[in-house]
């Protein structure tokens, strides 16, 4: 699924998923700079990111798999 990566004026790094009209908050990441690992989110979702590029800035849209489909 396509996903949109931003950054709040807070710092918080968060999701948007427009097929869905679905904005959450990242609560947790497998590696410290996110790309490439699996993060998870406010509602429980986890999503496994792909690699990027290094200096890959935010906001941007990337196609991510989410794992714990019900």
């Amino acid at each position: 699924m396509k996903i949109m990566i931003r950054k709040s004026h807070d710092g918080i790094l968060s999701i948007y998923v427009a097929k869905k009209d679905l904005e959450e908050p990242i609560v947790s990441m497998e590696k410290p700079g996110m790309w490439g690992g699996i993060i998870t989110l406010g509602n429980g979702w986890q999503l496994e990111l792909p690699e990027v590029p290094p200096g890959t800035e935010i906001p941007c849209t990337v196609e991510a798999r989410r794992l714990n489909e019900d």
